[in-house]
């Protein structure tokens, strides 16, 4: 689970594309074969993730919402990818792809981000009240919060979206944290016990301290990751109220 700058992935290969919506300008994106000037496609980047926004927010047709909300499961991500994962966290392009890969992160690994929600919150706090998600979530319910997320940002309050995926993204980090943990408590314990066996028994044990070792090494650096992803969502929310996150 990983991605440039963020704390979690999406498929570089997309899946075959039906006509692109009408938001997303055909012409940029046949420019940007081409290699344009960084300068350039980042005034492309910015004026469409504006544009794109703005056109959600005053339309009415479910329709619409709904294809943007899709835009990568239907066009592949490479579609927004290449207009918006150079741009930086505290920016409107920067804060969208963000909030793309979580839902395309979320809808595909939907059974183990429901594990790790109970694991970082074995309770209900103030983080559940925040993002909308029961003590206990099942993958549907995972997958329900993921499109609820990215359509809150385009037809609901910017800012509101924002603060649900810092929340979101925070205690699944948790999660993984707790995951973690266990992996290298029940290690030590298995070591512990292996150093009492003999023969047989005492040879299958050797070697998997540095696995587990390394697997819990892996979760907790995409924890950091993540967490680093939830502050991105949570300056976004802050810029946005104040009218500077462009």
């Amino acid at each position: 689970m990983q991605s440039s700058r963020s704390g979690f992935l999406a498929s570089p290969s997309g899946s075959a594309r039906p006509a692109r919506p009408a938001q997303l300008d055909p012409a940029i994106l046949d420019h940007l074969g081409g290699g344009l000037d960084p300068e350039v496609i980042s005034e492309m980047s910015h004026a469409s993730a504006a544009a794109l926004l703005d056109r959600v927010h005053h339309t009415e047709d479910p329709q619409i919402v709904r294809r943007v909300i899709t835009l990568v499961d239907t066009e592949g991500v490479d579609i927004i990818a290449q207009l918006w994962s150079n741009a930086e966290p505290d920016s409107l392009p920067g804060i969208l792809w963000r909030l793309y890969l979580l839902r395309t992160w979320m809808q595909r690994n939907r059974e183990q981000i429901a594990r790790l929600w109970r694991l970082g919150e074995p309770v209900a706090t103030t983080a559940s009240a925040i993002v909308g998600v029961d003590e206990t979530p099942d993958a549907e319910d995972i997958a329900r919060t993921a499109d609820s997320i990215l359509s809150g940002a385009f037809t609901g309050d910017f800012a509101v979206a924002l603060d649900r995926a810092s929340a979101f993204t925070d205690v699944i980090a948790n999660g993984l944290r707790v995951q973690a943990h266990r992996i290298t408590a029940a290690q030590k314990g298995a070591v512990a016990q292996g150093g009492a066996q003999e023969g047989q028994e005492a040879q299958e044990t050797q070697g998997a301290p540095h696995d587990a070792q390394t697997r819990a090494a892996r979760l907790m650096h995409t924890a950091a990751n993540l967490l680093t992803t939830s502050r991105d969502f949570h300056e976004g929310a802050h810029l946005w109220r104040r009218g500077r996150l462009e």
